[in-house]
């Protein structure tokens, strides 16, 4: 595609842009993999009529609100990219691209104020009471809340530190009040192979919430206090971060472009990319064994978007669930999105409630004891209506392991 993009953009967003919209070659391979594309029919709800619509934006051609509500239906699932023969690093497009649109049409004044309410909410502690009381009066609460309500939480309980071999947990925003077990089974899983899992006091959000609302310059703030709360421990030799919501760790392999144009920060982000790892990665490098067979073996797991097409780690989580005993059911379309998509799901309802009813029916045609998935947002938002018990699969994985000593 031939670009004329301005002198007035410049530096890496220049070369990002001229790099994916060279690369792509209009031929619509990605439409076949989009969500909303899939939901619509229409051209530009899918990414070649994205790529179109921030091309013009970016050679300073007229935007109005058309472009603006187009860009903003997309998930950022990246399934594109995994389709796309040409490789466009659409992700790192839209950034670029999203940016140009929103310095030319504004978004009125709900738009900035509904996605800041969901910004300050998702990072205050106040999060995690609300989640508690939400669960108390579910009872009680309209269906629209109901569905908004996160499933009652695992086990929290955690080994002490007690292993020379250690690695960094990020404590996250939503997750720590929403679904702390994530971490803390974790913890209990790792400790039985001699690592301890850590937590930084300072470190909070990965900050793909402001990232993914308008807030990026809040979002390189958080990045900036992660790298300087782990780098004591990682100096100290922790080995990795470790990450158990996937769509917090392709956030975090995202620090680079993050902070991009901050010299003081940058190499140190590259060098925090390169360390963080989702469970599975460790996992599979350990002598893991099931004590039993599991009591119910037929399960499905929900692979989400952030961990096939951000991390690029499909099918591993089955086949080391596989390993131990569990027969995971066939998901027919497993690479469409459920809707989550963070914050997405609370911007577009009726979008996020059709995918996930369709990701649900496909989940559970295989008639599944438990569905497991790996990204807290997915685990809020499939949960409502779910027929069979909705878990993170590192539960799946401590269930037969033999109990801690």
């Amino acid at each position: 595609m031939r670009t004329r993009l301005p002198d007035t953009l410049a530096g890496e967003a220049r070369e990002i842009a001229e790099t994916a919209l060279r690369a792509c070659v209009h031929c619509g391979m990605c439409n076949a993999t989009c969500p909303t594309y899939q939901l619509t029919g229409e051209e530009l709800m899918g990414p070649r009529g994205r790529i179109y619509l921030m091309k013009q934006a970016l050679e300073g051609e007229p935007v109005t609100e058309l472009t603006r509500e187009a860009l903003d239906a997309c998930l950022g699932c990246r399934a594109c990219e995994t389709t796309c023969p040409s490789g466009v690093q659409y992700h790192r497009l839209f950034e670029v691209g999203q940016a140009a649109v929103l310095e030319a049409a504004p978004r009125p004044a709900t738009g900035r104020l509904q996605r800041a309410a969901i910004r300050a909410l998702a990072l205050s502690p106040v999060f995690g009471m609300l989640s508690g009381l939400g669960r108390a009066l579910r009872p009680l609460l309209p269906g629209a809340l109901k569905d908004k309500v996160p499933p009652p939480p695992g086990p929290a309980a955690r080994p002490p530190v007690r292993h020379q071999r250690r690695m960094v947990l990020l404590t996250g925003c939503v997750q720590s009040g929403a679904a702390p077990h994530f971490n803390a089974v974790a913890a209990r899983i790792l400790d039985q192979f001699g690592i301890t899992l850590v937590e930084a006091p300072q470190a909070g959000c990965c900050g793909a919430v402001p990232g993914h609302l308008d807030a990026r310059d809040q979002a390189r703030t958080l990045a900036r206090r992660n790298l300087d709360a782990w780098a004591p421990h990682l100096e100290d030799g922790a080995e990795a971060v470790l990450v158990t919501s996937s769509g917090c760790g392709t956030y975090l392999h995202d620090y680079p472009d993050l902070l991009r144009d901050d010299p003081a920060y940058l190499d140190r982000a590259r060098r925090l990319a390169a360390l963080v790892r989702d469970p599975v990665e460790v996992l599979e490098t350990l002598p893991l064994a099931a004590a039993a067979r599991p009591a119910q073996p037929r399960i499905a797991v929900h692979e989400p978007c952030s961990l096939q097409h951000g991390l690029k780690l499909a099918g591993r989580i089955p086949a080391l669930l596989r390993r131990l005993g569990y027969d995971p059911q066939p998901v027919a379309d497993s690479h469409l999105c459920c809707g989550s998509a963070g914050a997405w799901s609370l911007l577009n309802p009726e979008m996020a409630g059709r995918l996930r009813d369709a990701r649900l029916e496909a989940l559970h045609a295989g008639e599944p004891a438990a569905v497991y998935t790996a990204n807290i947002g997915c685990w809020m938002h499939l949960s409502a209506g779910a027929p069979a018990p909705l878990k993170h699969w590192l539960e799946a994985v401590e269930d037969v392991l033999p109990r801690a000593r």
